[in-house]
């Protein structure tokens, strides 16, 4: 639990930094454009910075892959038993436009499996955190407690992504008799299906690791499966960062 214990101190200073430039007039944002363009944020570099800067202290033999420095070969990555997974702003969209679902996500992997995860929305003040075998948990600023996936009520509740809206979704919907729409950025959808708020978060488009690390333990230390789409086991081990569909569930085989 030290370990944990600091990286949600962490992950809360990182978000810290970016409400402060959130709290900004948009011009502060200084938005670009990826190769791949998407955007990126004052904020994203920020948080990014504090967290390796603070990774590499507290864990100097570790590697950390983030996505603001990702650029980082396969033959060098593959050696890794153990290394940080990190998305330093997750839903830059949604902070852009200033609806507040977006967050800090820091995971632990191990042989390509997260083992440790810790996903901090600021605007909420919410920090969702796990450790396999150890559950799942969410702190606030008054509590912290654990949390699990609930039990399906006649509606099933799906979450899915406000900027990433997806044709195929409608396919899988089709199989409920009754579903409602929860519409959320980030890796908040995580962290709804952990703490029992919704019941599947199906994703039918593109994620990368860095996106899915930190909820993929959550979530799956809160009872929930996490099932990618032709991979069984070292999701987090392999040359292409970009993950294929998943499905995030509580509901039952």
């Amino acid at each position: 639990m030290i370990l944990l214990n600091a990286v949600i101190s962490i992950a809360e200073q990182a978000g810290a930094a970016i409400f402060d430039i959130y709290q900004q007039d948009s011009a502060a944002f200084n938005v670009t454009d990826k190769a791949d363009n998407s955007p990126l944020t004052a904020a994203d570099l920020a948080s990014h910075q504090l967290i390796v800067s603070a990774l590499q202290a507290l864990t100097p033999e570790l590697p950390i892959l983030s996505e603001e420095a990702a650029d980082i070969s396969w033959d060098i990555r593959k050696t890794w038993q153990r290394y940080w997974l990190v998305d330093p702003l997750d839903g830059t969209k949604e902070f852009i436009k200033r609806n507040g679902e977006f967050t800090v996500n820091i995971a632990l992997i191990e042989d390509g499996e997260p083992v440790l995860g810790v996903i901090y929305a600021p605007v909420l003040n919410k920090t969702y955190f796990a450790a396999k075998s150890e559950g799942a948990f969410v702190k606030t600023a008054d509590t912290t407690k654990p949390i699990q996936v609930a039990k399906p009520g006649s509606s099933v509740r799906v979450v899915g992504s406000r900027s990433h809206p997806s044709p195929e979704l409608a396919g899988y919907l089709a199989q409920f008799v009754k579903h409602d729409m929860v519409p959320v950025g980030s890796s908040l959808k995580f962290c709804l299906v952990a703490e029992g708020s919704a019941d599947v978060y199906p994703r039918f488009g593109p994620t990368m690791q860095w996106d899915t690390g930190a909820g993929h333990i959550i979530a799956q230390e809160a009872g929930a499966t996490v099932s990618f789409d032709g991979i069984s086991r070292q999701v987090y081990q392999r040359e292409n960062l970009l993950n294929p569909n998943f499905i995030v569930s509580a509901l039952p085989d």
